[in-house]
């Protein structure tokens, strides 16, 4: 069975921080590139964030880079986005996302991953 397991969104008030983490239950998670996307209400679903399935490339999208950082770990199996000075704009439900193994991908494309999760919400208050 294969499926990702989001946590850690909540209610924060703007500036603050917040830690999501995604938990893969996937063949060859080491060899998955991995990412978040989100999605506002009203709004298509955006790239925020990913990570080589290497793990020595990431990449981010334009309105989150210097705020939040993607990480990777291969014996937990598990994806973090760290998330810092947060903003209202920022609220929106978090996904993450694995891409086919050993597959290249465009890292911010969000059709090339198969795999996803439900989702968590973030919602940043001013």
């Amino acid at each position: 069975q294969v499926h990702l397991v989001e946590s850690g969104g909540g209610l924060v008030q703007a500036g603050g921080s917040l830690r999501l983490s995604c938990a893969a239950s996937v063949t060859s998670f080491k060899l998955r590139a991995m990412a978040w996307f989100r999605q506002a209400p009203g709004r298509e679903r955006e790239f925020v964030a990913a990570i080589a399935w290497g793990g020595g490339t990431t990449q981010y999208g334009d309105s989150v880079k210097g705020r939040f950082t993607i990480s990777r770990d291969n014996v937990k199996n598990t994806v973090t986005l760290q998330m810092n000075s947060l903003k209202p704009e920022d609220t929106a439900i978090y996904s993450c996302a694995a891409a086919p193994v050993a597959t290249m991908v465009r890292l911010y494309e969000i059709n090339d991953y198969d795999v996803w999760g439900q989702g968590t919400q973030v919602t940043v208050s001013s």
